[in-house]
């Protein structure tokens, strides 16, 4: 009986992020909403949000990663268009401002050039997120071990990759300078040995400040 649930489970939800799905479990991502998620990969994080119907869009800058989610897509739910899943880079989508109640960009700013692209990327994320919507992202940091430092916001993690790095001071500067609320406190995951993920879940604010 556990492993039939189990089954159903991973069925049901995929290989989802657990800190994606704990915002599910909380209400913060709702039916209704109109969700993106930017570095889609293969589709992990959205095979229940298609499976239950929610209009779901998504970019990434790798053409099979989007052909395997617009697959995903025409499985679980044929009827959204297939424009709605776009090889593009997260610094140029084409989706209009405002378009989404939730953004989510688990383990790809990371991956940021140097702070000029890391910036761009963010900006646009930002950009596309209606006021009173919700940004889910979830990147490599220094919180909890030490890193090497290389330049800029780049490290060299224990792992032995190397990443862009935030901290708990630049993510709360980041905060600020978006006019964004936490939805919760910065988390972070340490990987013994390895590296830290940190998940930083904003409200886009309905007014700006004056």
């Amino acid at each position: 009986m556990q492993i039939t649930r189990m089954s159903s489970l991973q069925e049901q939800f995929g290989p989802i992020d657990i800190y994606v799905f704990d915002q599910l479990l909380r209400g913060n991502i709702a039916p209704g909403m109109r969700i993106l998620d930017a570095g889609c990969g293969s589709g992990r994080n959205l095979v229940y949000l298609l499976r239950e119907g929610w209009n779901v869009s998504a970019v990434d800058d790798n053409p099979p990663a989007i052909e395997q989610t617009r697959a995903l897509a025409a499985s679980l739910a044929p009827t959204l268009p297939v424009e709605n899943f776009r090889v593009e880079p997260i610094e140029r989508m084409s989706f209009p401002d405002a378009s989404f109640d939730v953004v989510l960009c688990s383990a790809v700013l990371h991956f940021s050039r140097d702070d000029d692209h890391f910036h761009a990327m963010l900006q646009n994320l930002w950009r596309v997120l209606k006021p009173g919507g919700l940004f889910f992202c979830r990147l490599a940091s220094t919180i909890g071990m030490p890193h090497r430092h290389l330049t800029g916001h780049r490290y060299l993690a224990p792992d032995g990759a190397e990443r862009f790095c935030v901290d708990e001071p630049f993510l709360m500067q980041l905060t600020a300078k978006l006019n964004g609320q936490l939805v919760d406190p910065i988390k972070t995951t340490v990987v013994q040995n390895q590296r830290c993920m940190t998940t930083w879940v904003l409200e886009k604010r309905v007014t700006e400040r004056p």
